[in-house]
């Protein structure tokens, strides 16, 4: 029986999708529930699943870009089970014939090369490595999976070239450039950060964090804290936790524009941007104010695992009040984050660096970390901005005022 597989759509409003990359090759015998193909929309990358085991038909190229519904591939069940057999080439190994003064345990540094390949030019550090490796060309060239137009070329450029051109020193010089398509993913990534900087008033606000308070308590409850949730304690969980209570204290932040209406969220749904292979996609935790930090992290590690893996969804990245981006793991020192849309602000955090900083009229060496708030200033005024930046530092520096829900503690301990 002929299975045909068709590509399924990965939300509303999508119409085609780009096949990325196919997993097997034509007339491969895959399995049930197997992954043949990764398909790419604008939004997300999901992966292709063999309905039923069999030999698969490729219709579709990779990089083809194909309406949803239509046929990409087609699965011979009649295969089903079988085992693909592959002939193994055998290599032919030229005999070294070892010189009589030369004892039998002895072996010769370098393989003996064929005629075939004796006018292959390589340079000193590639000889250097096959003469460590007991390599010889014809191993190299055997090695090779495929001739790609790069050698081509450079086999073309070469004789042409060559009898105009100086000699070259050992040193080799690359200028090759490689064309790649835009993938729908990314051209629909730089399409809305265009039209953040043109249809936003976007600004940014700044100010610095202390992270003392933060590193103790992680060195103090680090191992218990993995023993009791089976993960480790990070700083974005303090993050986020601080960002879903400074937005109750300023709800601008967490509001949106729709048309000529302002929408404002009563609960957090907080982004986190995540760097993939496809690009930065940003999958949302729901309800982060009544998540404690453990929850936070469990569903941060979850989410990020399966961006980085591609198997994000829409549903997963679909929603989202607010948007926390750490550039400090790149080692960014300071930067402006920009919104994402049709989110109001983006939270920035950055690379923590011990500085000299004054406390209590002393000079101290604490470890320190700038914050940047983006905002659209159509939404959020430069009050509730700054406001809502100090709350998040005010978080940061005295975590256990969390607990507290940013009140003070003294004040409510007398009522007052």
């Amino acid at each position: 029986m002929i299975v045909e597989i068709k590509l399924p759509s990965p939300g509303e409003s999508i119409t085609e999708v780009e096949i990325a990359t196919w997993m097997v090759e034509d007339g491969d015998i895959v399995e049930k529930d197997q992954e043949v193909a990764e398909i790419e929309s604008d939004k997300a990358t999901l992966p292709l699943m063999a309905e039923e085991g069999g030999k698969i038909k490729i219709l579709e190229e990779a990089g083809a870009t194909v309406m949803v519904g239509a046929v990409v591939c087609t699965i011979d069940t009649s295969f089903a089970g079988e085992i693909v057999k592959k002939e193994k080439k055998t290599e032919t190994v030229e005999k070294v014939e070892v010189p009589a003064k030369v004892s039998a345990d002895e072996k010769p540094s370098v393989k003996s090369e064929s005629s075939d390949y004796d006018k292959v030019k390589m340079s000193p550090v590639a000889r250097k490595m096959m003469e460590e490796n007991n390599l010889n060309v014809d191993d190299i060239i055997n090695g090779l999976k495929r001739l790609g137009k790069n050698e081509v070329k450079a086999v073309v450029n070469a004789a042409g070239s060559m009898k105009s051109m100086p000699e070259m020193s050992s040193t080799e010089v690359n200028r090759d450039i490689d064309r790649q398509k835009m993938s729908s993913l990314r051209k629909k990534l730089s399409k809305r950060l265009v039209a953040v900087k043109n249809e936003t008033a976007m600004l940014s606000t700044f100010n610095e964090v202390d992270m003392t308070a933060i590193m103790e308590i992680r060195k103090k409850f680090q191992k218990r804290f993995v023993e009791s949730h089976g993960i480790k304690l990070g700083f974005m969980s303090f993050f986020t936790k601080a960002v879903s209570l400074a937005l109750k204290l300023h709800p601008n932040v967490n509001a949106m524009i729709d048309g000529e209406e302002i929408l404002y969220h009563n609960y957090s749904d907080v982004g986190i941007a995540v760097q993939t292979p496809k690009g930065l996609m940003v999958p949302v935790l729901r309800n982060t104010e009544s998540l404690s930090l453990a929850g936070i992290e469990k569903n941060i590690m979850a989410l990020a695992d399966k961006a980085r893996k591609g198997r994000i969804s829409l549903d997963d990245m679909a929603g989202g009040t607010f948007t926390i981006t750490n550039g400090g793991v790149f080692g960014s020192l300071l930067s402006t984050p920009i919104i994402n849309p049709p989110q109001s602000a983006i939270l920035g955090m950055h690379n923590i660096v011990e500085r000299p900083v004054a406390i209590n009229g002393k000079v101290e060496v604490r470890p320190m970390m700038y914050i940047a708030l983006s905002y659209d200033h159509r939404v959020i005024d430069g009050s509730d901005s700054v406001g809502f930046l100090v709350k998040v530092k005010n978080f940061i520096e005295d975590p256990y005022t969390m607990l507290l829900g940013g009140q003070n503690k003294d004040a409510l301990l007398m009522e007052i």
